[in-house]
């Protein structure tokens, strides 16, 4: 399955939620996409269905395909601690989820253009590998030949002081990936469990 490039509101209805952020679209038509989303009738939805769409709302969110995302819970699962805070704990290691919550670009999407179009390094190297998981203490910085791109100057950067598990710094536009956040620490919408108990059937 290719990665999701169509339009983010239908996908946004389609789980009743802005999971890409605020949408002035979503707030108009909340219901789901179709000729029937507006019905006011409701099928029953079935515990699988409930599992499987809050794992499809995840990976639309962080723009993760299907066999990158069984892999990673699949590191989770082996790791020490809940299984389901140890998903969302590598999912926000990403170096494009980073990229992003520190606020060089103003979508995932665009976050991960940046990593692959070379435009950030880790620990002072190039590293074009979105997918790639950060370390505590790892610093994230914009190359050189890249600080005066447009698309990086017009980002909301930087989100300082909006996520305890990051640091920022203007000046030489990079930042510090302290560690993992916690699960209080993220304000996103999702049931984790739900998860964890689909990939237990």
């Amino acid at each position: 399955m290719a990665r999701y490039i169509g339009p983010k509101t239908r996908i946004s209805r389609k789980f009743r939620e802005p999971i890409y952020g605020p949408d002035k679209n979503f707030e108009k038509r909340s219901y789901p996409p179709g000729q029937h989303g507006n019905s006011k009738k409701r099928a029953k939805v079935s515990e699988y269905s409930t599992q499987l769409m809050e794992k499809q709302k995840v990976k639309y969110m962080y723009g993760i395909l299907e066999r990158q995302f069984a892999k990673i819970f699949d590191r989770a699962s082996r790791m020490e601690g809940i299984t389901g805070e140890n998903l969302l704990k590598l999912i926000e290691s990403r170096l494009d989820n980073v990229v992003y919550r520190l606020g060089l670009a103003a979508s995932r999407s665009g976050a991960r253009q940046l990593v692959s179009h070379r435009h950030v390094t880790v620990n002072g190297k190039l590293v074009n590998i979105p997918s790639y998981t950060l370390r505590a203490g790892d610093v994230i910085a914009v190359r050189e030949k890249s600080k005066s791109l447009e698309t990086i100057n017009d980002a909301p950067a930087s989100r300082m002081g909006k996520y305890s598990w990051l640091e920022w710094d203007g000046s030489k536009m990079a930042g510090k990936f302290i560690n993992p956040p916690a699960r209080e620490e993220l304000t996103e919408n999702i049931k984790e469990q739900l998860i964890v108990e689909l990939y237990s059937k």
